[in-house]
């Protein structure tokens, strides 16, 4: 906008002609925005992982304090040994419930076997007291019944009763006895710093390469077949000097022990099946919160250097077009930070499921937009348009020119003779 109205007031054709280049008018400017780039990193390395840190443990704090403000529409929300899910809250202090679903944690640690839907409700609570009352209304009960017999177990027995109120209480005391100033989370990637990020990729990378290590020795284990198999051969054969196999080795033994090796072969591979299956999971997850690290610390130097770059197209760009104001600059702005978001985000998606490196998922929008950088800042130095028009139809005007004299060539003889 600045450079943009200084261009169209042709005060730039002024500067240039008293001797000041575009280059000298950018200088201050320049240092300014390298000045603000190193503050950006300053920002991201250390304020914004501190507010993340301080937003997320009271958020989580006030939360255990204030149970009727953990319960979020639309989602399980879970207070004390229950899981609760409501379809619209309401009432000046958001206690008025509707649509509830409950599912209540077995206190063996045995799944939940009870759910409870209830039309409304009204969560009744004091500062006083460590219990929270949850008051439902025209509701149903539900319970899965476990019977003492094994046999009975396959029949599937429930309960089920319905009611017009029925009041849970659910204690809170443990939930209340909280410090607000207690912080107790503290490995998210965006609340670390350079340093803690470069420590935490050393702990999670020698984890990885254990655990790949520990399911590749786990692996070869499985695979390796056991001397109990072969146990029935003869001694003799054993220690015999090398002999050619035949083509079919299942042919050196019976039927009998065919059947066992082939058994034991088919359970292994279903075995080494499913734990191929589960470790791939595994890794993956591992890989996927390495990946997750790396793209946190990339992002604290992409950020200081969008600032110097998203400078180095803007200003020349506002000094091509001559526009000033709040109109076409805008309208520029807005394309190329749309431009440069929509880039970042597709390289961090990609790159969080392994798709590209982390580093070329955070560079991504970097990489494509400096060369657009090094080109507008050119331009403008040089003082040469956006986009030359003569450049790209003079080749086409030529080739049009000679298809034109080759197709009636006697209009161009005719032409010349009048001449003569």
């Amino acid at each position: 906008m600045t450079f943009g109205n200084l261009a169209e007031n042709y005060e730039f054709a002024a500067m240039k002609s008293s001797g000041i280049s575009l280059q000298r008018a950018m200088r201050s400017l320049t240092v300014f925005i390298v000045l603000l780039s190193i503050i950006a990193f300053f920002f991201a390395n250390n304020v914004i992982p501190f507010a993340e840190y301080k937003f997320i443990n009271f958020r989580k704090n006030i939360a255990q304090l204030k149970p009727a403000m953990a319960i979020t529409e639309g989602q399980f929300s879970e207070v004390g040994y229950y899981n609760i899910k409501v379809n619209k809250k309401s009432g000046e202090n958001g206690n008025k419930l509707t649509g509830i679903t409950i599912h209540k944690k077995a206190m063996n640690g045995d799944g939940s076997k009870t759910v409870i839907k209830a039309k409304d409700g009204e969560l009744i609570s004091s500062e006083e007291s460590s219990i929270l009352q949850l008051v439902l209304n025209n509701g149903n009960y539900y319970e899965d019944i476990t019977p003492k017999k094994y046999t009975d177990r396959k029949k599937l027995p429930f309960a089920k009763s319905a009611f017009k109120k029925y009041t849970i209480n659910i204690d809170l005391s443990q939930l209340n006895n909280v410090d607000v100033d207690d912080e107790k989370v503290n490995n998210s990637n965006t609340m670390l710093t350079v340093n803690e990020l470069n420590y935490t990729l050393d702990s999670l990378h020698k984890n990885y390469k254990t655990e790949l290590a520990s399911y590749s020795e786990n692996i070869n284990q499985r695979t390796t077949i056991q001397d109990q198999t072969f146990n029935d051969l003869p001694n003799k054969e054993l220690v015999k000097k090398r002999k050619k196999l035949p083509l079919d080795i299942l042919s050196l033994y019976d039927t009998n022990k065919k059947s066992q090796i082939l058994g034991t072969a088919s359970s292994n591979l279903s075995s080494i099946g499913y734990t191929i299956d589960g470790s791939k999971i595994n890794l993956q997850v591992k890989k996927k919160n390495i990946n997750n690290h790396l793209l946190a610390l990339y992002d604290k130097f992409v950020i200081a250097y969008a600032c110097l770059m998203m400078f180095f197209i803007g200003a020349p760009l506002g000094a091509i077009i001559r526009k000033g104001g709040l109109g076409l600059p805008i309208i520029f702005a807005v394309l190329i930070f749309i431009t440069f978001h929509f880039i970042n985000t597709f390289g961090k998606r990609f790159a969080q499921e392994n798709g590209m490196t982390p580093f070329m998922g955070s560079w991504m929008s970097s990489i494509v937009l400096t060369p657009l950088a090094i080109l507008l800042t050119y331009r403008a130095t040089n003082d040469i348009g956006l986009i030359n028009i003569d450049v790209i139809f003079s080749p086409i005007q030529k080739t049009l020119q000679k298809l034109l004299y080759k197709i009636t060539p006697n209009k161009k003889n005719a032409t010349e003779n009048g001449r003569k």
